[in-house]
């Protein structure tokens, strides 16, 4: 696993209240454009996020907070910008076969697999009960 995904509403708040819990701050950047549209679904999405570790760098939290569209409350089939716990990413060998197996249990991507720079292959898919999960590949 590599990182959970939450979105909320103070980006501020949430950062220092898992400070506060022990977490560090790995870093903030602003994401819009169609390389993150064609991940998460959403047409003209623009947010801030935060990638927060623990000490040991193990374990990761991304928080995003949506400028656009505006977030919404959530449901267990909520799209990405929905406040609250929304996906649980994993790194795999390789995403296509990935997908062709979990595709037999229901599994749907939500838009596109997309490629970053050369660096990785990557989307968002939807699994048993409408969870989101990020599926990554790294090129090597």
């Amino acid at each position: 696993m590599h990182h959970v995904g939450m979105t909320v509403t103070d980006l501020a708040a949430a950062i220092a209240f898992f400070e506060e819990l022990g977490m560090e701050l790995e870093g903030k950047a602003h994401m819009q454009g169609e390389f993150v549209d064609g991940v998460i679904g959403l047409d003209g999405s623009r947010s801030d996020i935060a990638m927060m570790k623990t000490p040991d760098e193990k374990y990761r939290i991304e928080f995003s907070q949506f400028q656009a569209p505006q977030s919404i409350d959530g449901s267990s089939h909520a799209p990405i910008h929905a406040l609250g716990l929304r996906h649980v990413a994993f790194v795999v060998d390789d995403l296509d076969d990935t997908l062709a197996r979990l595709k037999p249990h229901g599994a749907e991507v939500v838009r596109n697999v997309e490629t970053y720079e050369n660096m990785l292959k990557t989307c968002y898919v939807r699994g048993p009960e409408g969870i989101l999960i990020e599926l990554c590949e790294y090129f090597r």
